[in-house]
């Protein structure tokens, strides 16, 4: 029977490391980086001879209709090959026993898990959630987590304590959020390191039981949001208010830094590993000659890599750390925004992977996705719902109040409805969102009805976005709103004709009130 799952979160401390501390840290590191690309490969090697077998290829064939006999069939798929969490496990274990100074570095529930987490990225790759896995390098392999906080690496009277090593944390007693996590009751203990400005800091992060502490400020309301993801920006149309919050606002970019430091690091390269590039050449544009540099050879090169092209890459990497590091603190206030007024969130189903296609740069600056999913763990977490529907059933941005559908250019940010209506275009979209029914189809007829109650919010909201710095080009010359609900008291709900160039939605179906 499996264990009952419990809430859980995460309280992150940085702790007091002296040089003997650090350097005993790194080789048990390295130990286990050893071991974890051990268990990997041989994980790899077990799903490939699950793959290939014959009883895996007759439970495929078996209907997912069945799915107690498609279970049974994998499972006996995977016995046959030993492969599973278990096996992976003692695998190990033997393979720590056979290596002295493993087995002398890294205690048996360290072996365990790490052997665990190798079988897990295995299993990625059998469910097609992966391409491959990857086998880990000193510089990627960061952390190192415990089974529970009895034995082995365990966090112990303030205290995280790891066989004889013993690692004074830097606690600072008025945090709150640090205080409530250390009260609460510690399932495990996972102990890592980043580089911060060139050096290597370390913290534990304390896995607890219970709900996280949540500052007053941040409070979660009942209520009905309608949400409307953007690449730059989202709008949100709760029951009291309403707004248009731009991603990552006034986020440095560091393009200049950047590219100076990416300069040099290629001028570096070049000097240093003059045999790993074609010569230069000269190309005549009309009267003009102009010299290129050569391109990198192709097949396998050792590089080398001087101290000043390890010092400007610390930089850059700074740099970049920097600027994710103050998006992802932007857009979780933009979340926390969103939540205090309304937790039972209506949005359309958008892929953020397709946009990062089209519009690569900007999706990687704003995060929408980040602002995405943290709305949506966050609302559940908080007892709210989430409803995701389709976007070609109710087409928002082009639909109109009287049932028509006019479709915009992205540069057009306006709407324009043949009510007579003008709003921002995703403000309006938000607001038509709070009228999507369950089964995907948008209430015209009540949402024209409730429109003179939301109208002040919304302009509002437009006004404070025309007030805010402007986030991109596309966001520039609106004008501001006007109040023209007194226009839509006389119009059908029903468009007849399509004189105005407009397309008529056929599909619409007013429902009754």
């Amino acid at each position: 029977m499996p264990k009952k799952r419990t809430p859980s979160f995460i309280t992150e401390i940085s702790l007091k490391v002296d040089s003997a501390q650090e350097s005993e840290l790194l080789s048990r590191f390295e130990a286990s980086r050893q071991l974890y690309n051990a268990c990997l490969g041989e994980a790899m090697i077990r799903m490939q001879l699950v793959r290939d077998s014959e009883a895996f290829k007759q439970a495929k064939k078996i209907p997912r209709t069945n799915k107690k006999e498609r279970s049974d069939a994998f499972i006996a798929a995977r016995q046959a090959y030993r492969y599973s969490d278990f096996d992976l496990q003692n695998y190990a274990n033997q393979i720590a026993k056979n290596s002295k100074s493993i087995a002398e570095k890294i205690d048996a529930q360290a072996q365990q898990t790490i052997a665990k987490r190798a079988f897990l990225a295995s299993e990625r790759v059998m469910f097609g959630r992966a391409k491959k896995v990857r086998f880990k390098i000193p510089s990627r392999f960061r952390s190192v987590e415990g089974k529970t906080n009895k034995q082995g690496l365990r966090w112990k009277d303030n205290e995280l304590v790891w066989g004889s090593l013993k690692l004074r944390p830097i606690i600072d007693e008025s945090n709150e959020v640090i205080m409530h996590g250390l009260t609460s009751p510690i399932k495990y203990v996972r102990l890592l390191w980043r580089d911060l400005n060139g050096k290597r800091r370390w913290y534990a992060q304390l896995i607890n039981q219970g709900e996280p502490y949540q500052k007053k400020k941040n409070y979660v309301s009942d209520g009905l949001m309608g949400l409307d993801l953007n690449i730059s920006n989202i709008a949100f149309v709760g029951d009291k208010k309403a707004g248009l919050l731009p991603f990552a606002e006034k986020v440095p970019t560091f393009e200049k830094e950047v590219a100076a430091l990416q300069r040099k690091m290629q001028r570096s390269q070049r000097i240093n590993n003059s045999d790993n590039y074609e010569p230069d050449f000269e190309v005549k544009k009309g009267h003009r000659t102009i010299r290129k540099k050569g391109k990198v050879k192709k097949g396998k090169r050792q590089w080398k890599k001087s101290s000043n092209y390890r010092k400007a890459s610390q930089k850059k990497q700074e740099l970049q750390r920097k600027k994710a590091a103050y998006a992802k603190t932007k857009n979780r206030e933009i979340v926390n925004e969103i939540l205090r007024h309304g937790k039972n969130i209506k949005t359309e189903c958008v892929s953020v992977k397709g946009w990062q296609k089209r519009y690569g740069k900007a999706i990687s600056a704003k995060s929408p996705g980040f602002v995405q999913s943290e709305l949506i763990r966050k609302a559940e977490k908080a007892g709210g719902t989430v409803h995701k529907f389709c976007t070609q059933k109710t087409a928002l941005s082009q639909t109109h109040l009287d049932g028509s559908r006019t479709k915009k250019t992205l540069s057009q940010r306006v709407h324009h409805d043949a009510t007579g209506i003008e709003m921002h275009r995703d403000l309006f979209s938000g607001y038509l969102s709070r009228h999507v029914n369950q089964d995907d189809r948008l209430s015209l007829l009540n949402a024209a009805e409730a429109y003179s109650g939301s109208e002040s919010i919304l302009s509002d909201a437009w006004q404070e976005f025309l007030n805010r710095e402007r986030v991109g080009e596309s966001e520039s010359g609106l004008i501001a709103p006007e109040r023209l609900f007194d226009k839509l008291k006389n119009v059908d709900q029903i468009a007849v004709s399509s004189e105005s160039g407009r397309q008529v939605n056929a599909d619409f179906q007013p429902e009754s009130a």
